[in-house]
């Protein structure tokens, strides 16, 4: 078996598709996360196909062996290549899934009802427009009917065909707490806590749900994509309030994209005294407040920090060089949040000296214009890693 720890970033364009494999005494370990992308999806056949090719083999013949498979949150550019067609000969021992990805989780029902109503709210701006803006089609793919159906794979078929149970996974557990045990290494969990509703929308959410439920109220039971006007309200109140509910669709679609990248399984591999941290897509958002909506960063470091306050030997940077899924901002002091927080994880070296720490980003310049953002990776990479 190999004695060193190897992660790799298949090339998706704009999306995750990592393996790692942590040397495990006689067997090593085999660890997925992520297979996504927002391009084509043979992108994401070639990485399986090649993934298939590289894993030990399963316990049935023709079957390769895949000790953990990880989604980290259900956005297209990560879940994406979670197809039965790609995984029907690769035997998963277990699969991670965000606790925001668990329908019943009881601390996260705010959170998966915005979740449903904006999926509805963007399919019919969607259907009503004819030329979205570049934002607009950010984040209609972000709720599109393909999500829904890695989503049910991930949760329903996948486990069924491998014979396991989905673990739905929060800050502060362990790999041993989910039953893995490994030899030479550990994964910890540290994101996202349990208290979804309570960490990442707090009392900020109420206003944005006190809109739905008028929404609601004043459809009562309508389909809000009929051509049928309801019988309970005039023509022009319903246009007028369908007109308003379209162009809040944008802000409502922001806030529960927002939220599902907050909910990122976060995790640190540590292996011969190694720190590995993958980050999913989580972000920063300002200075952590209690009981208000909050970065998955800033929770993590106001609620994790003993294990975010020192240094990683590797990050796998957010949201595809996005400008606030890694916690810098130059235009801050160094006492700033969020400059503590990757000051803590990625110190500048001493003077003349070589960053010893290895960063990756999976990401495309042409696909938006602020992604990658460039001088935070000028930063990360002339700087620290």
């Amino acid at each position: 078996m190999g004695n060193k720890l190897l992660v790799r970033s298949y090339n998706v364009e704009l999306g995750d598709c990592i393996y790692v494999r942590i040397p495990n005494g006689a067997e090593d370990f085999h660890l997925l996360i992520d297979c996504g992308t927002k391009g084509k999806k043979i992108l994401l056949e070639t990485a399986v196909k090649h993934l298939f090719d590289i894993l030990p083999d399963g316990d049935a013949p023709g079957k390769k062996r895949l000790d953990l498979l990880v989604a980290t949150h259900r956005h297209e550019d990560h879940i994406k290549g979670f197809d039965p067609v790609y995984f029907e000969d690769i035997q998963v021992k277990n699969i991670w899934l965000s606790a925001l990805m668990d329908p019943n989780h009881p601390q996260a029902q705010k959170s998966l009802r915005l979740e449903k109503f904006t999926a509805g709210l963007v399919q019919e701006v969607v259907e009503n427009t004819t030329n979205l803006s570049p934002e607009m089609e950010m984040l209609a793919s972000l709720f599109s009917i393909d999500n829904v159906g890695a989503e049910n794979f991930l949760r329903e078929d996948l486990p069924r065909m491998n014979n396991i149970q989905t673990q739905y996974v929060v800050a502060g557990k362990t790999a041993a707490d989910y039953g893995i045990h490994l030899a030479e290494a550990s994964i910890k969990i540290l994101g996202p806590e349990k208290d979804i509703d309570g960490y990442y929308l707090g009392d900020d959410l109420d206003d944005t749900l006190n809109s739905i439920e008028s929404f609601e109220s004043d459809l009562t039971g309508q389909n809000i994509n009929s051509d049928n006007l309801p019988h309970n309200i005039s023509h022009q109140d319903f246009r007028r309030l369908k007109s308003r509910m379209l162009s809040d669709a944008f802000s409502f679609a922001e806030v529960a994209s927002k939220v599902t990248n907050h909910s990122s399984v976060v995790l640190m591999i540590e292996w011969g005294g190694r720190r590995l941290l993958f980050v999913g897509d989580t972000e920063w958002h300002g200075e952590y407040r209690k009981n208000k909506r909050n970065g998955g960063w800033n929770v993590m470091w106001n609620v994790r920090k003993n294990e975010l306050n020192k240094p990683v030997d590797f990050l796998k940077i957010g949201h595809h060089g996005s400008y606030n899924a890694t916690p810098w901002d130059g235009d801050k002091p160094a006492d700033y949040e969020v400059n503590q927080m990757l000051n803590a994880i990625l110190p500048l070296p001493p003077n003349g000296r070589t960053p010893k720490a290895k960063a990756i980003v999976s990401t495309e310049r042409s696909t938006y214009k602020t992604i990658p953002k460039a001088d935070l990776l000028v930063e990360l990479e002339i700087g620290r890693a």
